[in-house]
């Protein structure tokens, strides 16, 4: 997955995600005995999924913004970032009509690091730039399959670790929402593959990546039987940031350089260089809110000992559906 040795590979990661799981606590898990212990964050099995997908919550949340006066900008580039007296006081982007400028009291930038230090030009100094250039990411490419067959497997999505095939994870969509597959007698697969953009696999065309996740599907024998009707190909450059033995210092370094920004807030997961769920980094963009507002928080803080299951939920009708993970 991370394109380099275990051995260089920090620790950080790993306590991000399988807080609280042993391998014991896992084999319990498995069994009847112990049927997916809920107090097991990475062993839950029931949760609360959009019905057409993730992009559903991001499609409202930009109906909120434009009804509630504000504007969304999409095909927009950040290309520098204007410093003056220690503040942001501007940003500057390519949109479709050309070049803009934009004034704000606060900006909040989920850009990757990298891309934020260079954005701020020769104001950052050498060191920081050079820590910013020292951070590395994994890119990804995901090769959706829709095969001619209504069910295949019960998993919502399942790890390869199989020799001789490149794919890494493969989502079962279907299982996540029956709507995400609105087509009678059909199912799609996600072929998941991690990569780095320029190499051989991030260069191939779409139908050479279709061609190769159908045959790496039939060497799996996931599908038996089923027919390949049709592809598509998604390609997300700087999917995770990777936890390299440079880069906490590297991350430390511009840390030191932004908390200094008081009106710069840096969110989410590549704007953070840190291995969060879509709900943790969603949660330190929710806190970088109440510090505009005075609160104090430390952002960085945020992982994953915050409370998968809130007991106070806001529910949106006909958005969310609950879905059991397999």
């Amino acid at each position: 997955m991370w394109g380099i040795p275990c051995t260089e590979i920090r620790a950080e990661w790993a306590a991000q995600r399988i807080q609280g799981l042993s391998l014991a606590r896992a084999i319990l898990s498995a069994t009847s005995v112990n049927r997916r212990s809920p107090t097991i964050k990475t062993l839950i099995d029931r949760f609360q999924y959009p019905r057409l997908g993730p992009g559903q919550m991001w499609e409202r949340c930009a109906e909120r913004v434009v009804a509630l006066g504000g504007q969304v900008l999409l095909g927009s580039r950040v290309s520098r970032l204007e410093l003056q007296n220690g503040r942001v006081s501007a940003m500057v982007a390519q949109t479709a009509e050309g070049e803009e400028r934009f004034e704000a009291e606060h900006f909040i930038t989920t850009m990757p690091l990298r891309t934020l230090i260079r954005s701020l030009g020769r104001s950052a100094g050498e060191q920081v730039s050079k820590a910013a250039e020292g951070l590395s990411y994994r890119d990804f490419i995901l090769v959706a399959l829709v095969l001619d067959r209504d069910n295949l497997f019960s998993d919502n999505w399942i790890y390869i670790h199989t020799p001789g095939v490149g794919v890494g994870r493969i989502q079962n969509f279907k299982n996540w929402s029956a709507e995400m597959v609105p087509v009678p007698g059909k199912t799609c697969l996600g072929m998941e593959y991690f990569c780095f953009k320029g190499d051989g696999m991030w260069d191939s065309t779409d139908a050479e990546l279709i061609e190769r996740a159908s045959r790496e599907l039939s060497q799996l024998g996931l599908a038996p039987g089923a027919n390949v009707v049709d592809g598509a190909v998604v390609r997300m450059p700087k999917a995770y940031p990777i936890y390299d033995s440079t880069y906490r210092r590297n991350v430390d370094v511009i840390r030191g350089y932004l908390d200094l920004i008081p009106n710069l807030h840096t969110v989410g997961r590549n704007g953070m260089h840190k291995y969060n769920n879509q709900d943790h980094s969603m949660y330190t963009a929710m806190l970088a809110i109440e510090n505009m507002h005075g609160a104090a928080h430390d952002i960085w803080a945020v992982n994953t000992d915050f409370d998968y299951h809130e007991e106070q939920r806001v529910e949106v009708p006909g958005l969310e559906k609950e879905t059991a993970a397999a």
